[in-house]
Formats: C-alpha cells, structure tokens, sequence
C-alpha cells in the first residue's frame, strides 16, 4: 500500500511573501491560489460551477426495461445492450450533439439487427423504448433520417 505524504499548509504560507505564485488552470477546476502582492498571506478562493449529473448507464438500461416490458430472445437482446450502453455514453459526453447522420447511421444498424425479430410491431416498439431510454425523441430519430428520394412513396 502506498503512503501518502503529509501536507503542510504553514510551508506554502512562508514561501508565499517570497514567490507569490497564482497557480490556476483545468488540473485545478474550480480552485484559485493566489498571494496578494503585499502581504504573506495565501488566499484560497472555491468557485461552484452548475454541475450536470447525467444519468448513469443502469439507470437508462432501467428506463429501457421498465419503457419495454416483455422479454427480448438473448440474441437480440444481448446485442441490444451493448449498443445502449454505447450510445449512452455517447450520449452524455458534454460535448454531444444530435447528428442527422449518427442517426441515420443508428437506425440503419438497428434495421439490421432486428430484420429477422419475429413481431414487426415488438420491433418499433423496442425502437421507441430504447430512444426514449436515452431521453431523446424517436421521431427525430426515425423521420428526419428518411433520404429525400423516399419521402414521396410514404
């Protein structure tokens, strides 16, 4: 087991009147250390930022199976799952944003995988659960990735 050194507050305090160092920047979010230019003293200043917790990833598999009730055959479903944690944390990185393509790219794989599920209707309803999963709309997802030569024929 390693063991951690003692950390002083006196000694920073001293060489403070000497340095004056200002240490700030991202491997310090939210804290500011700075010496005031004429006195010895080390200011510590603690910025609260709004903080997003996102949900975890049992939390939107939990949402999917309470969205879709009934059981899924094991090779679908176990595929199913993987994708969803995949797309969760795609999902809630902060810098996400909805992609028509992504989406398009999704819903084909999707197609693909599910081409050979027995109940049509099962299929669209385990689409809907699993977006809705993720807190998303599914329409967005499924109409607005329809290529533009097929919108006359619906």
């Amino acid at each position: 087991m390693a063991s951690i050194p003692s950390v002083s507050f006196a000694s920073p305090c001293r060489q403070a009147a000497e340095r004056r160092p200002t240490f700030a920047g991202p491997a310090l979010r939210g804290f500011r250390f700075e010496a005031p230019k004429f006195s010895s003293r080390m200011v510590v200043r603690c910025v609260a930022a709004a903080s997003y917790a996102p949900p975890t990833v049992s939390e939107t598999k939990l949402n999917f199976l309470k969205s879709y009730k009934r059981p899924i055959p094991s090779i679908y479903n176990s595929v199913l799952q993987e994708l969803l944690v995949q797309q969760h944390l795609m999902r809630y990185k902060r810098t996400y944003q909805y992609d028509a393509v992504f989406a398009l790219g999704f819903v084909t794989v999707y197609e693909q995988l599910m081409d050979g599920y027995p109940n049509s209707e099962d299929r669209d309803a385990i689409f809907q659960a699993y977006i809705q999963a993720l807190k998303e709309d599914p329409e967005q997802y499924r109409y607005l990735t329809i290529p533009i030569y097929l919108l006359p024929l619906l």
